[in-house]
């Protein structure tokens, strides 16, 4: 069993090396620094607030579910870093490039990634056709934290499924218990 986790962890730090090391450039950490700010607490609250308020009547729903989706997401994310107590990759692998001010907490699972998985899933349901562009947001801001060398791939990974799962769940709790009630 060891050795099967020696060699996955040396593949999942072979990708966060293609990521954080050879896909590096000057030109795209400015880009990446700001991107990654869309899965932070700031932009996801807000993001999750404004849906639920300048939704129209007939979709108010979804704003419920994405809220709700994103504060059940984050349960199994702080209960996860206090069992799993990883180093971030920077502190951990040499030569990891670091963006500013790196975060000295625990790396698995990421939580930006879960926030935004989990704000975009059912905007996702709701509209595929924007819900591709969302995707592809969301991807972004899972790439960056590698990239500036806060996760691993695994954390990033467990982070979508977590955002992913908490949104069936929320939409499930909505559509059974409150949506009777909304209209």
């Amino acid at each position: 069993m060891t050795k099967v986790m020696n060699w996955l962890y040396e593949k999942e730090c072979t990708f966060f090396r293609l990521i954080n090391g050879r896909m590096h450039r000057s030109s795209m950490d400015r880009f990446f620094q700001m991107w990654t700010h869309l899965g932070g607490a700031t932009a996801t609250i807000s993001t999750a607030v404004l849906l639920l308020f300048l939704l129209p009547e007939h979709l108010k729903s979804w704003g419920i579910i994405c809220m709700f989706s994103l504060i059940i997401s984050h349960i199994p994310v702080a209960i996860s870093k206090k069992m799993y107590p990883r180093k971030r990759p920077y502190l951990s692998l040499p030569d990891t490039n670091i963006g500013n001010n790196p975060l000295k907490d625990h790396s698995f699972p990421s939580g930006h990634t879960t926030a935004i998985f989990s704000i975009v899933t059912p905007l996702i349901i709701l509209n595929p056709f924007i819900g591709m562009f969302l995707l592809f947001a969301a991807l972004l801001v899972a790439i960056s934290r590698m990239y500036l060398g806060l996760h691993y791939p695994s954390d990033v990974l467990a982070g979508m499924i977590l955002g992913i799962s908490s949104s069936f769940f929320s939409l499930f709790l909505v559509k059974a218990f409150m949506l009777p009630y909304l209209y």
